[in-house]
């Protein structure tokens, strides 16, 4: 525990020595508790969104597993354009700070359907056939809603994490930040799934969504105050996507051209305020484009100036080459999330055929279960930060790469997604034992906490791999690229709900196992299949994390970035 705090007062005292008028850990307070009050502002309509469009949109519960598995995909896929936006115009502030009015509209607008009749059809007691389906208008306000609302997250969630990696300066303080940001969030978001969700279903969707928008404008307000202590808010300069795109262009008109080992046949800008992070001359991996830094004839324009898309600096070239390399490791967090997204979405439809009651009174409900997943991240989050990666520094001459914490997340989600089949082979066992087939709304005699270890397995999963793909991206994407870094890693996450989305309905054409009635279907088969799948991408990460060379961090992630 005091390795951390010691950590933090000494990058305190170095940003206060450097001179620096922004930044450093006072920032830190604002930009924690922005994000704590936009996840649970999010969590609130997020977590029991399956049930709402059951309950109050008559929508079957295949039909509203396939809605929250878009709209998840929609706050983890549009984070890249709030990265690129951030990177190439206005920077973090502002998209943080309007994505935030965004999605208050947008649950604003999701509270007017739960608080107006008018807005959703006739109720029904469940998702049959019988059941009045919404009408056009009702369907076009709440997908504006959930549109705007998911919007305004995918602007925010991944934006704030590279806005608080940028107060820092030392990579071993920004890996703290990554982790105690995750431990807000997921605690944070905690904090929505039980309370918020049991005013839902215990008080009233009303209430539910007005305490989310609540909590959203808190935490808008909370940032703006902090704006005076940030560093960098102001306005980015040229978009680096143009750069890259610039060096394909070069290397394609000039690839004839024959290559020099001469430091001065290449181009380096002079003007360049990026910190040069590149030997002067371009390395030797793919080759080919070496080329766009190689001065040549005709690389000036009529006036004299340098034309940029034929000539460009030796940094832009290796920055393009850096995310070559990072992309079969980036492509490896399809399947990962892949079998996480498909436990989630599943997860509720079994809760709610299974006994959730505590005690004669309560009965816990369904979307609640995912707090479970968010406890284990957070406790092995706590864990691991301040007693196992202290003590493998200290006494152990081989700590955990962030490649390697990304490893063991790969494989302890495998052996979540085998305990899941497990666990619903035998509440099948039970449905077919008590005779429940084919009726519609039985419940299972098996206690809910019997999906609690796959849960407990899927967050320390996650302890392991997600603040380890946010800390590896941030310190090997390239400078001018940092607040594109962490949203590609909710990218591939948004990648794989569609993916999820795309299984399922695979599943249901080509077999029976996923049934309307899943008592009456063969769920465990689809954990077993995403077992196989999660277990075959297990060995392609490990085959390219092996060949893979740390640009910006040594093999300790304690270190510093190399001179």
């Amino acid at each position: 525990m005091e390795n951390s705090v010691r950590d933090v007062d000494e990058a305190t005292v170095q940003s206060s020595s450097a001179g620096r008028k922004n930044g450093g850990w006072i920032t830190f307070p604002f930009i924690i508790a922005t994000m704590a009050g936009l996840s649970i502002a999010s969590g609130g309509w997020t977590s029991n969104l399956i049930v709402y469009l059951i309950n109050e949109f008559n929508m079957k519960s295949i039909k509203a597993a396939k809605v929250y598995n878009v709209v998840n995909g929609c706050t983890t896929l549009l984070p890249i354009l709030g990265g690129i936006i951030a990177d190439s115009f206005v920077g973090c502030f502002s998209v943080i700070w309007i994505s935030s009015l965004i999605s208050a509209v947008g649950i604003l607008l999701l509270l007017l359907t739960a608080a107006i009749d008018v807005l959703r059809p006739v109720a029904c007691d469940d998702g049959s056939s019988l059941c009045a389906d919404p009408s056009k208008h009702q369907y076009v306000v709440l997908y504006v809603a959930l549109g705007l609302a998911s919007l305004g997250i995918a602007g925010t969630r991944f934006t704030i994490a590279p806005m608080g990696a940028n107060q820092l300066d030392k990579p071993k303080h920004q890996a703290i930040f990554f982790d105690w940001y995750i431990f807000a969030f997921y605690t944070s978001f905690a904090i929505s799934t039980t309370a918020i969700v049991y005013v839902e279903d215990n008080v009233s969707w009303s209430w539910g969504y007005g305490i989310s928008l609540a909590c959203n404008i808190l935490g808008l307000a909370i940032f703006l105050v902090g704006k005076r202590f940030y560093r960098d808010v102001r306005e980015q300069g040229g978009s680096p996507f143009v750069n890259l795109a610039r060096v394909v262009v070069a290397a394609i008109q000039k690839w004839r051209v024959p290559l020099s080992e001469q430091t001065q046949h290449y181009y380096h800008d002079p003007s360049n305020k990026i910190p040069m992070t590149t030997s002067p001359v371009p390395t030797e991996s793919f080759k080919f484009l070496n080329c766009a830094a190689l001065i040549t004839e005709g690389d000036s324009k009529s006036d004299g100036s340098r034309d940029p898309w034929r000539l460009c600096t030796v940094q832009q070239v290796e920055d393009l080459k850096s995310l070559i390399k990072l992309f079969p490791l980036w492509a490896s967090g399809f399947l990962i999330s892949t079998q996480l997204v498909i436990q989630s979405s599943l997860l509720i439809l079994q809760a709610l055929k299974m006994d959730r009651h505590m005690g004669p009174h309560f009965e816990i409900p369904a979307s609640s279960m995912l707090v479970f997943i968010l406890l284990f991240t957070c406790i092995s989050i706590f864990i691991l930060d301040r007693f196992l990666y202290p003590f493998l520094a200290k006494y152990t001459r081989f700590p955990l790469t962030p490649l390697q914490r990304i490893g063991i997340g790969h494989v302890i989600t495998v052996f979540s997604m085998a305990v899941s089949a497990l666990v619903e082979s035998r509440r099948l066992k039970l449905v077919r034992s008590h005779n429940l087939l084919g009726k519609n709304g039985a419940i299972v005699p098996m206690s809910v906490f019997w999906l609690v270890p796959q849960l407990a397995l899927n967050g320390i999963g996650e302890g392991f791999h997600f603040p380890g793909h946010l800390g590896f991206y941030y310190q090997e994407f390239p400078a001018s690229l940092k607040n594109t870094s962490t949203a590609m890693v909710s990218l591939f996450i948004g990648i794989a709900y569609y993916i999820g989305n795309a299984l399922i309905d695979l599943v249901q054409r080509i077999s029976g196992w996923l049934p309307d009635n899943i008592n009456d279907g063969r769920m465990d088969n689809v954990f077993w299949l995403c077992c196989a799948l999660g277990s075959a991408n297990f060995i392609y990460y490990l085959v390219f994390a092996s060949l893979y060379k740390y640009k910006n961090v040594h093999d300790n992630p304690n270190d510093e970035p190399s001179k």
